[in-house]
């Protein structure tokens, strides 16, 4: 089994390869380069979810970036247990292929408890007087400090917030590297993120993208570069596109002002009652599950968002099966931004 390397380089489309991305260039033109056909929802837990195991959300149950537990009646976003991953991941199959596949995970998501071999990903501390203590999670335990005392501290603040920049997917590709070269992996997953923050902060059009997509091309080149000299396949890849936006849809305001969606004080501030309420939405950028609690109301729910500006399309249970999103974990209805528009929590 020949060893492989995956960069999974968010935001990446054909549109951004150019005169800014020669190192990208170069690897596309060794091989090929083809679009994906994205799924619904394009986002990051489903979509890498149907990388690793070549299924829909309807199998691995990933149905968004978060969704509505409804045994705890709270929405949460960005849980990090594979557990939650249904079905085979692709290293689990090589594995009974290949008993010697390993498998080396580097912030690609759902990275906790999985049967990886190697996984890195960013985990505070929450220590129990309520504090946040940034931090990352490896398995085995002493490989974050085998990293730390390689390359420095993960700069957490540079991965997510208004500070995000390079310097998370530089410390990424670095400690990439660092595994490839003590461990030798059959399989290296590799997630750079940085496309991602200025494309939703200024748009696709915005003449400060080509410096990012230079930076980022570069840093490709420096883990293809080590990749091509340990002779690895290497394949480069993207969740999702990103396109320029003119407005926002309030799908849970419209929910409210029909009397189904329930708040309660919190400090004095509204906050959502997700278990007390009839309907309220999950929105999660251009799509947005909406739990309905009485089966009766879904038909009345469904044409209210049908009217609502921005929306393109409300689907349900059967509808949601022709496009693989029909689970327990989705809303009863599915709602679909149109193309410029996207939901606001």
């Amino acid at each position: 089994m020949r060893p492989t390397v995956v960069l999974n380089v968010v935001g990446l489309t054909r549109a951004l390869l150019g005169r800014d991305t020669p190192h990208l260039n170069a690897l596309a033109a060794d091989g090929a380069c083809a679009p994906l056909r994205a799924i619904t929802p394009a986002v990051t837990c489903s979509a890498q979810a149907t990388f690793l195991t070549g299924t829909l959300p309807r199998d691995h149950a990933v149905v968004g970036n978060g969704w509505y537990f409804r045994d705890l009646a709270q929405v949460m976003f960005w849980r990090q247990s594979n557990q939650l991953v249904h079905g085979d991941k692709v290293w689990e199959t090589a594995r009974r292929r290949d008993p010697t596949c390993t498998c080396a995970k580097m912030f690609w998501w759902f990275n906790m408890y999985s049967t990886a071999d190697w996984a890195v990903t960013p985990r505070p501390i929450y220590p129990a007087d309520g504090r946040k203590i940034v931090d990352i999670y490896s398995q085995p335990a002493d490989l974050r400090a085998r990293i730390v005392a390689e390359i420095g501290p993960f700069p957490f603040f540079n991965f997510w917030g208004p500070q995000a920049d390079i310097r998370s997917s530089r410390w990424i590709a670095d400690a990439s590297i660092c595994v490839d070269r003590w461990h030798a992996p059959t399989l290296l997953l590799v997630y750079l993120p940085h496309l991602d923050y200025n494309l939703q902060r200024f748009g696709t059009t915005d003449a400060r993208i080509s410096a990012d997509v230079r930076a980022i091309d570069e840093i490709c080149g420096t883990v293809i570069a080590h990749c091509r000299e340990r002779g690895r396949r290497i394949i480069v890849l993207s969740e999702y596109g990103l396109v320029n936006v003119s407005g926002p849809v309030h799908i849970n305001r419209a929910l409210r002002e029909a009397g189904l969606l329930a708040v309660r004080d919190e400090l004095g501030t509204d906050a959502l009652d997700a278990g007390a309420s009839d309907a309220f939405a999950v929105s999660d950028h251009q799509v947005a599950h909406v739990y309905i609690r009485q089966p009766a109301r879904v038909a009345a729910v469904k044409a209210l968002l049908e009217r609502l500006p921005g929306v393109e399309r409300v689907l349900d249970r059967p509808e949601q099966a022709t496009i693989g999103l029909d689970h327990d974990r989705s809303g009863e209805l599915v709602a679909v931004s149109a193309p410029d528009r996207w939901f606001t929590y």
